[in-house]
């Protein structure tokens, strides 16, 4: 078994990864296992603040270092939430924030969104990135529960269901992180 810190404390996150990962025979750890440690995301793109995170990390524990930046982008609303899609009306739960998200589409014709996810890799050989890209609508409510953040409101248009709705499975087949993470595994099998 090898040793993967995994930058975050979203428990939904660690999840997913845990899924990718330990059937490939990784350890799974996350930040929760750290002292804490404030990081600025200062970076304009989800690349750059991926490796800020990762680098941050790395520089904290004796292990490769995966860290993501990932977010939704709605083309009617000027790519909102983004970058800024954590800390998108800071303060409210994501069930509030889908609500609002929600109010400002009304009456919006062009629905389409993606979720971005950019993921770093740092290890003894440097710093790496894989990126992944899911295609979807904004859906007209929330609806489902197997997911987090804003997966409730994002139609993946292929299987008629919001994120939210999918299996596991099913979601790591089509998401932006199950895309940057066949990448990342590839690259970690020396497949890259």
């Amino acid at each position: 078994m090898k040793d993967i810190m995994i930058a975050t404390s979203n428990k939904g996150k660690v999840r997913e990864y845990k899924s990718l990962l330990e059937p490939l025979g990784y350890t799974v750890h996350d930040l929760s296992e750290l002292d804490p440690i404030e990081i600025d995301e200062n970076g304009s793109t989800f690349q750059e603040n991926a490796l800020i995170k990762a680098k941050s990390i790395k520089d904290k524990c004796n292990m490769i270092v995966i860290a993501d930046d990932s977010g939704l982008e709605i083309d009617a609303l000027n790519k909102e939430p983004g970058i800024h899609s954590a800390r998108y009306l800071e303060g409210h739960d994501y069930s509030y924030k889908n609500k609002v998200l929600l109010e400002r589409m009304k009456g919006k014709t062009d629905r389409s969104a993606r979720f971005v996810c950019a993921i770093a890799l740092c290890d003894e050989t440097g710093d790496h990135l894989f990126t992944g890209v899911m295609e979807g609508k904004i859906n007209d409510q929330a609806a489902g529960d197997n997911g987090f953040g804003y997966d409730p409101i994002f139609l993946v248009e292929q299987f008629g269901k919001t994120s939210a709705q999918l299996t596991m499975e099913q979601k790591n087949s089509v998401s932006h992180r199950g895309i940057a993470t066949r990448e990342l595994l590839a690259y970690l099998k020396g497949e890259k």
